[in-house]
């Protein structure tokens, strides 16, 4: 395993833009209508619950990655297995988060750009990241969380000034009763992006201060959950709910809405900037929690000779996983959802209960008195 710490600052720097991701600039919690912004915190609440299990299995495997503590539990065969879908799956979703990326720029500015083209220089930008090793990453987040937090302000005090946003538009509160929210929160929010960040399960372990883990993963969750609810409300304070139904990337039609005396306007690029940063962490963790993983389960010496080839398969998801954008949506909200719910939720919750019993059992005979 790779010998670098990284510091709790840039811990939270990765997992807040990390959670941030895609989810900033989509239609996010739409379908509980006005209610969206309720609908994301009560996900955030339950991600909350779901970080609780992720934390209870560090605590036991704190040295071990996800990869390793899966064959701990469940032994070393049907623990390598489990541990070769996660792996998958971080490849899978960090091709994912890089086609959505390489839409939004062909579709808003790079119109006569090719996709592979953006998709190729994204993840070759993010391998040569991390060749140079995590700890150049959590220093990069560092550095760009600032500038995130810098393009967020500067994007709402334009909205505002321009005087676009009515939020008398999330009025009536509940019109729908807790029903609809709940279950968006459940079946939307939950999982993306608060359950996503079992990624972290691998980088955990190189953590220099191991003992503030609990502190820095629920300051990432509320701080994250709290702007994706803000920009949420703010979307349909703009757009209202069917604008911000029907369209793809509603943040940046929001932006888009700007313009103060003919002069400031066109600030489109600030989205695409924003979403650059997110999805660039964000398609990072997920191939850096695919690398640890393959040579933990295959007991390799070097991750850096792996990085290009998996690099490449990343590239090459991103071209082949749908033929259009609307198939690419279509296939994460009605599919994924119902696979990535056994791996976010199911397995990790008997994970943890497989070890709760067995610390169980092991407390229990070393109570029992020794008979001569």
């Amino acid at each position: 395993m790779e010998k670098a710490k990284v510091s709790v600052i840039q811990l939270f720097a990765m997992m807040f833009i990390f959670n941030l991701g895609t989810a900033l600039i989509v239609a996010y919690g739409i379908n509980a209508q006005k209610d969206a912004w309720l609908a994301i915190l009560l996900g955030m609440c339950m991600g909350m619950v779901l970080f609780f299990i992720y934390y209870s299995l560090f605590r036991q495997y704190s040295t071990l990655p996800l990869t390793g503590y899966a064959r701990k539990i469940f032994g070393k065969y049907l623990g390598w297995i489990i541990g070769l879908l996660y792996v998958l799956i971080f490849l899978y979703m960090s091709a994912r988060n890089a086609r959505d990326f390489g839409d939004l720029l062909v579709s808003s500015t790079l119109t006569e750009t090719p996709l592979l083209a953006v998709n190729f220089s994204l993840v070759l930008v993010i391998c040569y990241v991390l060749y140079l090793g995590i700890e150049v990453l959590g220093r990069t987040a560092e550095v760009f969380i600032v500038v995130l937090l810098f393009l967020g302000m500067a994007g709402n005090f334009f909205i505002f000034i321009s005087g676009n946003a009515d939020f008398h538009k999330l009025q009536p509160f509940l019109e729908n009763g807790w029903k609809l929210p709940l279950k968006v929160a459940f079946r939307d929010v939950f999982f993306f992006p608060f359950g996503e960040m079992i990624a972290f399960t691998m980088l955990l372990p190189h953590l220099n201060r191991p003992k503030l883990v609990k502190r820095v993963w629920l300051s990432a969750i509320v701080s994250s959950g709290l702007i994706l609810s803000w920009t949420a409300s703010l979307n349909i304070a703009v757009l209202s709910v069917d604008v911000t139904k029907r369209s793809v990337f509603p943040t940046l039609v929001t932006i888009g809405k700007v313009n103060l005396l003919d002069f400031i306007e066109r600030l489109d690029a600030v989205v695409v900037f924003t979403m650059l940063l997110t999805v660039f962490f964000k398609v990072s963790i997920f191939l850096y929690g695919a690398v640890i993983g393959i040579v933990d389960l295959f007991k390799l010496n070097n991750r850096q000779q792996i990085l290009l080839p998996i690099g490449g398969i990343v590239i090459f998801l991103s071209m082949t996983m749908a033929s259009s954008f609307s198939e690419h949506l279509e296939e994460g909200h009605d599919i994924l959802h119902y696979y990535f719910m056994g791996f976010h939720l199911l397995i990790p919750l008997l994970m943890f209960l497989v070890s709760m019993i067995r610390n169980g059992l092991r407390k229990k005979d070393r109570s029992k008195p020794n008979v001569i």
